[in-house]
């Protein structure tokens, strides 16, 4: 299989978690959290890519044991010592879990990937065979990427912006290319759909935006999931493409 490769490290771009205002961020990554819950397996689970742990002050709650894999070793110091995680440094082409887990988090992951098929695929190994995969990226054809497009300032929607390229990002995803992405790695899509409705930048829905307000555009987005600002599938291995793994 391929190898994954990336012209820079993981800790080139850990800059972006340390530095840049990630408030809305943290945001976002709450409402996924409570998209994903519903479908959580198990009582040992993975999340790959924590960065500075916002997500993962949640799972802690709901798992007898989380691993946590980062390739950037500043970013995994950031995550408090919680009773039941286990920090794993490491890049994810070169980890080789000794267990099977029950519920892997991919959120805000594949994007960063070069080939996101090829990690999939190796996750195959990882997962229990009851087990469920929650991934979660940003989409291409949310509202506020499409407005930037009418605005001149992308080209297309699937353009890679300033923030894209700082932060590591290969691709922006749209349900199509997810869906062929989960498909062609052997996985069956059990659930989609989008996360908020999104149609100004972070900085403008700190500034604008209040609580209820915010809120209220997570709520409605249940009514416009392929505009959402993310997009998601859960998945669980397919049994029929065993020989995928």
């Amino acid at each position: 299989m391929k190898k994954i490769t990336m012209s820079k490290t993981p800790e080139d771009f850990s800059t972006f978690y340390n530095e840049e205002n990630l408030k809305f961020d943290y945001v976002l990554a709450r409402m996924c959290y409570e998209k994903f819950k519903p479908f959580f397996s198990g009582p040992v689970a993975l999340e790959c890519g924590p960065a500075t742990g916002y997500m993962t002050k949640y799972l802690v709650n709901d798992f007898k044991k989380l691993y946590a894999i980062e390739g950037a070793a500043t970013l995994l110091d950031k995550i408090p010592d919680y009773k039941n995680i286990i920090k794993v440094k490491s890049l994810f082409e070169n980890y080789k879990p000794k267990i099977k887990f029950d519920t892997i988090i991919l959120n805000h992951v594949l994007e960063h990937i070069e080939n996101p098929v090829h990690l999939l695929k190796k996750m195959r190994e990882w997962i229990s065979e009851k087990g469920v995969i929650c991934v979660g990226v940003p989409n291409a054809k949310s509202f506020h990427r499409l407005a930037a497009v009418k605005m001149g300032l992308l080209k297309t929607e699937y353009e890679l912006n300033e923030r894209d390229k700082k932060s590591g990002h290969y691709r922006v995803y749209d349900f199509n290319s997810l869906k062929q992405h989960a498909i062609e790695s052997g996985y069956e899509i059990i659930n989609m759909g989008g996360v908020f409705i999104k149609f100004l930048s972070n900085s403008q829905m700190e500034q604008f935006f209040s609580e209820q307000m915010i809120q209220a555009f997570f709520e409605i987005s249940e009514s416009f999931p392929e505009n959402c600002a993310v997009i998601y599938v859960i998945l669980k291995k397919n049994t029929a493409n065993d020989s995928l793994s």
